[in-house]
């Protein structure tokens, strides 16, 4: 691959089965995996996120009848702690860390689906690293969170995420990143900061019909309800994380949270998560599809529901592209 590609992409919304197909093509091509999920890289969530570590070992039959385990290699995944918020900037920087050390070896293999910690390295976002401006700070104290709001508008009238103009954090390190990439020190900093990797990723995409995805993400609820989500997100407020911080996090964390707050019923909490978790793999498809309009080419594998019709169809994709 390293003639025309370095670097091979899995990508796609929630409930299609990423992970196990691409510990299948690991295996096949000897690859490491690096996790492309703003959820998956904090320890502690690991069922909520659909961390499914356990993938990631393989049993494998040997000539002589015997079985061997094989361990996938992953990267980013558990390197984050919940009491600090984790973004796309770290995300990107730990990513080039990562994929100048593996690509001097092998294909480095991305699987994930964040959309923005996936557009951040393949169309290299322009990040830099913003200070804290205490007197910004100072002045924004003074102010309300609608009148926050419509400061940051105006700084960016194309505000993608909507959502986090309710959260008042947000909104004011939003506006400090704002103010700071319209100062003279920002040429400064982005001077000094390290070139991004040559990164030429082969795309894959991965996807279901709508209604097979749908019933996935039931099914997949159902199981992680099962298998002792509720206790985690329980166990984490018990170890000192806020139901603030939890909250912020989103979909389970977030409904589950309500829940054991006493704010919703179990089954109000089901009914939305499962409503929500819907809403969010659309969202992804959105995004992906936004990437392309933007020129990223995604090889898009048959919309089955059958994993070794997929499996073939994505080895198909990639020999004919070596």
């Amino acid at each position: 691959m390293k003639s025309k590609y370095n670097c091979l992409v899995l990508l796609g919304p929630t409930a299609v089965g990423k992970t196990a197909l691409a510990v299948r093509l690991a295996y096949h091509f000897g690859l490491s995996i690096i996790s492309a999920d703003s959820r998956q890289v904090y320890r502690g969530l690991d069922i909520g996120s659909g961390k499914d570590l356990a993938d990631y070992t393989l049993t494998v039959k040997n000539p002589n009848g015997s079985s061997t385990s094989v361990q996938i290699p992953y990267y980013l995944i558990d390197i984050a702690d919940l009491s600090s918020e984790y973004n796309a900037f770290k995300y990107q920087e730990d990513f080039y860390s990562v994929f100048t050390d593996l690509v001097k070896v092998e294909v480095p293999f991305v699987v994930g689906g964040t959309g923005m910690y996936l557009d951040a390295v393949i169309r290299g976002y322009d990040f830099v690293p913003v200070p804290t401006n205490t007197t910004l700070r100072a002045q924004m104290q003074e102010m309300s969170l609608e009148q926050l709001d419509q400061w940051l508008l105006s700084l960016k009238p194309n505000l993608h995420n909507k959502s986090d103009l309710l959260l008042r954090d947000r909104v004011e390190r939003a506006i400090e990143i704002e103010v700071f990439m319209k100062s003279p020190d920002c040429q400064k900093v982005r001077d000094a900061m390290p070139k991004r990797p040559d990164i030429r990723p082969l795309i894959i995409g991965t996807s279901l019909p709508r209604e097979d995805l749908r019933k996935n993400i039931k099914i997949r609820l159902d199981l992680r309800l099962k298998n002792g989500m509720i206790e985690e997100v329980e166990n984490l407020h018990k170890s000192g994380i806020s139901w603030e911080r939890l909250e912020k996090l989103g979909l389970e964390y977030r409904y589950l949270s309500l829940f054991l707050e006493g704010k919703m019923s179990r089954d109000q909490m089901e009914a939305v998560l499962y409503r929500e978790i819907c809403h969010f793999a659309k969202r992804q498809e959105t995004w992906f599809r936004g990437m392309e309009r933007k020129g990223v080419e995604i090889n898009w594998l048959p919309p089955v529901t059958d994993s070794n019709e997929k499996y073939s169809a994505a080895l198909k994709l990639i020999e004919a592209s070596l």
